[in-house]
């Protein structure tokens, strides 16, 4: 019973929350539609980890989607040994990477007393999601190895019954605990991501490409010679 909620019915109730509060708050709330930045803040410690954990994590989730959307495909990228351990080398050092921007991030939050006073506890939940996440990721990165190939038997066949309105629990409660805990932290943070400043991820802002130049003038009198 309690795996068909974690498994079957959980993600369900996560995506029909992150559209339903989404839509909402960026038609009466939309103010804070966006990532809320600190940078004004502080910028050094924020440069150090905001780069690293963007184009990780994008890699990341890259790689997630593909073998997700293409299981043959990535199966069969995967069947040549190198291939598979060369994915499995840039998988743990791009996990790693993460972890270690994800927390410069936090710590950046908790030393600075400015930043932690504009923090709200959504945003350590969300950043408490995160590094759960990535921090299961990078063990089973390293403890459940050749993940690439046995995801596409497993996981991959279990979204897609989901998508399919058919939930097959049965492929995760065959794996370890930490792997089901990384697969339903993922729709925690889905869950939460409307409520919080990840709800920025959503926004494309197509219309920049349209504008007009935006023209500076110094509105500053010149010192008399």
């Amino acid at each position: 019973m309690v795996d068909m909620f974690l498994f079957g019915v959980f993600p369900y109730m996560a995506l029909v929350l992150a559209i339903g509060v989404g839509i909402y708050r960026y038609g009466f709330d939309r103010y804070s539609w966006s990532s809320q930045s600190s940078q004004f803040l502080e910028s050094k410690a924020l440069f150090w980890g905001s780069i690293p954990w963007h184009y990780t994590i994008l890699l990341i989730l890259l790689a997630h989607l593909l073998a997700f959307l293409f299981p043959a495909s990535w199966g069969a990228l995967l069947g040549a040994p190198a291939r598979l351990i060369f994915l499995e080398i840039s998988g743990i050092a791009l996990g790693l990477t993460t972890l270690i921007a994800l927390a410069i991030l936090i710590f950046r939050r908790i030393g600075n007393d400015r930043i932690s006073a504009v923090t709200s506890k959504v945003d350590w939940l969300l950043f408490a999601s995160l590094l759960l996440q990535v921090a299961t990721g990078v063990y089973i990165a390293i403890s459940l190895r050749w993940g690439g190939a046995w995801y596409v038997h497993t996981v991959s066949p279990w979204l897609w019954s989901l998508v399919k309105l058919n939930p097959q629990i049965g492929y995760l409660t065959s794996l370890p605990g930490i792997v089901q805990l990384h697969a339903v932290n993922a729709f925690f943070l889905v869950a939460i991501f409307p409520f919080s400043r990840l709800v920025h991820v959503v926004s494309v802002p197509l219309s920049y490409l349209g504008r007009p130049y935006q023209v500076v003038i110094w509105y500053r009198q010149r010192r008399s010679s």
